[in-house]
């Protein structure tokens, strides 16, 4: 009898909607997956209750946990009642109900890794969703604009600030990080980083100083999958090379495997191939957007990651 083939561990960082997508997409691939979310957001329904409640964000662990939801009735369903968000008069307006859910299971596990993986087991999630880290982080950043550069805190504070983003750092600065998150890292057959926010979502996973120390270390493949367009807020203007500069020349020691792109939306492919090969990458370009749209489409990126693990 031939041996069953062990499926890859793959782990994917970052946080909301790019996250999500890449979820979805390597959900169709392995079953052997973890989600790092960052935990640094402060804007609607998860500051309200990260303020209200001195916890963690939940609102992107909820979208990680929601993109792990199965295709079928239980999982469809279940993942739109974690993304159901309450519209009325009083203090419930706006909240998203998972959000609610992962609170309360926090506070009867008075864990976060274990409520997390209560709400899993409820959603039978294809896959694990740990936290960057077990206590809410700041997202300080430096902004020029003209001639000056200020300090700008808060993610929702710098994703929306007028000017260019020289620099991000997370405070507190050696938070009480995440050793599952960690130990997934540095045991992955693949890592993968983006799509998503450059400067809160993927940059912000390297400034934990463990889990920085893991990305560098880790023996595993790691890929960097490029947003498809600019932000008009965060990195206006971004080229798909501008993407990858911004990334290696905060990081300069990071290796990167392969990068992922999707041809359409890249407009100078011999600059960007020269780009990876400068840095030991290798270019994988592939078509992965949803058709007349700035968004992944899961069945195309899944395609592009099972060409990239081989």
């Amino acid at each position: 009898m031939t041996s069953p083939v062990r499926q890859l561990d793959v782990v994917a960082l970052g946080g909301g909607h790019g996250l999500a997508a890449s979820l979805r997409a390597l959900r169709k691939v392995t079953s052997h997956l973890t989600a790092v979310v960052g935990v640094s957001d402060n804007g609607g329904s998860s500051g309200r209750i990260r303020d209200q409640f001195h916890v963690v964000p939940p609102g992107d662990l909820r979208m990680a946990l929601a993109a792990l939801c199965g295709d079928d009735t239980w999982g469809s369903t279940w993942a739109r009642v974690l993304q159901h968000r309450f519209t009325s008069e009083g203090d419930l307006d706006g909240h998203a109900l998972g959000n609610l859910i992962i609170t309360a299971l926090w506070e009867e596990t008075d864990d976060v890794v274990s409520g997390l993986d209560w709400v899993a087991r409820l959603l039978d999630a294809r896959g694990t969703v740990l936290p960057l880290a077990l206590e809410p982080l700041e997202v300080v950043a430096k902004v020029r604009n003209g001639n000056s550069v200020e300090t700008v805190r808060g993610q929702v504070e710098v994703a929306t600030a007028q000017g260019t983003i020289e620099s991000i750092e997370l405070h507190p600065q050696n938070p009480a990080h995440c050793q599952q998150a960690v130990d997934s890292v540095l045991q992955a057959d693949a890592v993968v980083l983006g799509p998503g926010s450059w400067f809160t979502s993927v940059l912000t996973h390297f400034q934990v100083p463990q889990m920085s120390q893991a990305l560098h270390a880790t023996p595993a493949q790691r890929i960097l999958v490029l947003n498809l367009n600019s932000q008009t807020s965060e990195t206006p203007g971004y080229s798909p090379v501008t993407y990858l500069d911004v990334l290696l020349d905060q990081q300069p020691n990071f290796r990167l495997d392969v990068v992922i792109a999707d041809p359409e939306h890249v407009d100078d492919v011999a600059k960007l191939e020269a780009t990876c090969a400068a840095h030991g990458a290798k270019l994988h370009l592939a078509a992965v957007a949803e058709s007349g749209t700035d968004q992944h489409n899961d069945e195309l990126l899944a395609s592009a990651y099972r060409a990239v693990f081989g």
